[in-house]
C-alpha cells in the first residue's frame, strides 16, 4: 500500500479537526500530518485511519487515536534531538510522530508480535532510526538515561518510580493513571529528590502489565 494523494488529504482534514479541538503545538500538527497512520493500522483498517479513534492492532491492543498522539506528544514539549523514551511501541505509529520531530528516540515493547510488526512498519515506512527494545517498560531503559521525556503509551495504576529516575533534571514523564480509567499526568523532575505533577484530563488507555510476553 501506498501514501495517495486521497490519504494525505483525509490526513489534512484530520489535522484540522484536531486543531479546532486543541491549542496543539504546530510542530506536532505538521508531524501527524506527515506521519501515514494507514500503514501502521491493520490491512482492512485503512479506511478508518483518518478518523479520530483508536484502532485495534493486534495482541488485544489498541492503536491511540489521533487526538491522544496529539496531546501525549503536546505535553512532552521536547526540542529537537531531545531524547525520548516511549512505553509501549504498539504498531510505531507514535513513535513515528515522534520520529517526524527530530527526536532521538528509544522505545520498549512488550509483545513480541508488536515489538516485531513495529519493526516491520517503521522501516517500510523509512522510519529507521529509533532504537527498538523488547522487554518489560516499568523497567525502562536505564542504560540509555536520562531522558528529558518519557512517554507512557499505556495506562499505569501508579507512576512508576523507576521510569522516575530515568528523567533528566527538567525532564517531562507524560504518562495516564488509574485503573478503571486514566488521568493524563505530567511528571516534572525538579531536582534529584523532588517530581512534580499536573493533570490534563480523563482518558481510556489498555493497561500497562509487567513482564514480556
Amino acid at each position: 500500500m501506498v501514501d495517495t494523494l486521497q490519504h494525505k488529504g483525509r490526513r489534512r482534514q484530520l489535522v484540522d479537526q484536531l486543531a479546532k479541538k486543541y491549542s496543539f503545538d504546530p510542530n506536532v500538527l505538521k508531524a501527524l500530518e506527515r506521519v501515514p497512520r494507514h500503514l501502521f493500522v491493520e490491512k482492512g483498517l485503512d479506511h478508518l485511519a483518518y478518523f479520530d479513534k483508536p484502532l485495534p492492532i493486534g495482541a488485544n491492543q489498541t492503536i491511540s487515536q489521533p487526538f491522544t498522539v496529539a496531546m501525549q506528544t503536546h505535553l512532552l514539549a521536547l526540542s529537537k534531538w531531545d531524547r525520548v523514551l516511549e512505553i509501549g511501541t504498539g504498531c510505531g505509529y507514535q513513535t513515528a510522530v515522534l520520529l517526524e520531530l527530530g527526536l532521538r528516540v528509544f522505545s520498549i515493547e512488550r509483545q513480541k508480535t508488536l515489538y516485531t510488526t513495529a519493526q516491520k512498519n517503521l522501516h517500510a515506512t523509512g522510519y529507521r532510526s529509533a532504537q527498538l527494545h523488547y522487554g518489560d517498560g516499568f523497567d525502562g531503559l536505564p542504560q540509555f538515561a536520562p531522558f528529558q521525556g518519557i512517554l507512557v503509551a499505556c495506562g499505569a495504576s501508579l507512576v512508576p518510580q523507576k521510569l522516575c529516575a530515568q528523567l533528566a533534571l527538567g525532564g517531562r514523564m507524560v504518562i495516564p493513571v488509574g485503573i478503571e480509567s486514566q488521568t493524563m499526568t505530567v511528571v516534572t523532575r525538579c531536582n534529584e529528590q523532588l517530581f512534580e505533577e499536573q493533570t490534563f484530563g480523563s482518558y481510556s488507555f489498555v493497561p500497562m502489565l509487567p513482564g514480556k510476553e
